[in-house]
């Protein structure tokens, strides 16, 4: 015979506060994704036009060689990349918006924990990215000082 323990049992509840402050936070989630998706819009055509652009111009400039063309369409790939990479953590928080506008509306747990996990799965992917950039920080640092070291 299995026992539950009280915090098996235990069942939350959000009171009337809680609520207001959660359909809060799904409009301003709901603002800011859609504010990302333009964002990833311009990312998009700064990639195409930019790298359209630097491309031409790389022909032009005298001197350049085969590094002229491929200039712009480096570019244009880092600018896709980006945007690709920008796309995630926007869409989750979309999701997240969505789902929690939902639940409140038709009065949905499970719409409410698919949203949870939405906003999980953002959190979780800034969280990796942060730790990422700052691990590129750090390797930058560590050359930096053994390319100083070296070079005296």
């Amino acid at each position: 015979m299995e026992e539950t323990s009280v915090f098996e049992k235990f069942e939350l509840q959000l009171d009337q506060s809680a609520k207001d402050f959660l359909r809060e936070t799904a409009k301003w989630a709901y603002f800011l994704s859609i504010l990302g998706f333009v964002g990833i819009g311009f990312l998009v055509l700064i990639a195409v036009f930019a790298g359209t652009f630097l491309a031409a111009m790389g022909t032009m400039v005298p001197g350049m060689g085969a590094m002229g063309g491929s200039f712009g369409l480096m570019m244009g790939v880092i600018y896709f990349f980006i945007a690709a990479l920008y796309f995630f953590p926007v869409y989750y928080l979309f999701k997240f918006a969505t789902n929690t506008k939902a639940a409140f509306r038709d009065n949905d747990s499970e719409a409410l924990t698919n949203s949870f996990m939405y906003l999980k799965s953002h959190y979780k992917f800034i969280g990796i990215a942060t730790l990422v950039v700052l691990g590129f920080y750090v390797l930058m640092l560590v050359l930096a000082v053994l390319g100083a070291l070296l070079g005296s």
